[in-house]
């Protein structure tokens, strides 16, 4: 949900990632195996602490992923990809691109293109759950060829992407 990612995932470029989208991407998306399971607090790491309490409210919990999954057949797990077609289905609501200028917030509800949340924005802005708040784009953006141009955090509806779920 837009209310808990956005605020962990700007914080996380400001702070963590030193406002380096590459470095975000490669710990978000390339270096996990599966997917995300849950994004915690220690996408905080390096934010002051008043953010941190409020973004958290005095709480911590680890981001954890999804490798330790055991499959029917016992083959290993593979990783999550998510698409338009199956987001319904593994119950991924939101979808959040890495683009270099900001975070692209897509509601399953309106698939296709979301509105881009500048990196500069403060991570203590309320952030609404609703689709309506979101909706997509109308007019067709150019297509953005960079390497971070990428998902996190959530669902993408448009050509498979990467997983991740809190």
């Amino acid at each position: 949900m837009p209310s808990h990612h956005l605020p962990l995932l700007l914080a996380a470029y400001q702070y963590k990632f030193g406002r380096d989208v590459e470095a975000m991407a490669q710990h978000l998306i390339d270096d996990i195996a599966v997917g995300w399971d849950e994004l915690g607090t220690d996408l905080l790491d390096g934010a002051p602490p008043t953010l941190v309490a409020a973004l958290t409210g005095g709480e911590h919990w680890p981001s954890r992923t999804l490798d330790h999954l055991i499959t029917p057949d016992g083959s290993p797990p593979v990783r999550m990809t998510v698409t338009a077609t199956t987001a319904g289905e593994l119950g991924m609501p939101w979808g959040y691109i890495l683009h270099p200028q900001g975070i692209e917030v897509i509601s399953m509800a309106h698939t296709g293109a979301g509105p881009l949340v500048a990196w500069d924005t403060d991570p203590s802005t309320p952030f609404s759950d609703h689709p309506a708040h979101w909706p997509a784009i109308t007019t067709r953006r150019t297509p953005n060829t960079s390497r971070t141009a990428r998902p996190a955090a959530g669902a993408a509806p448009t050509g498979p992407r990467t997983a991740a779920r809190r």
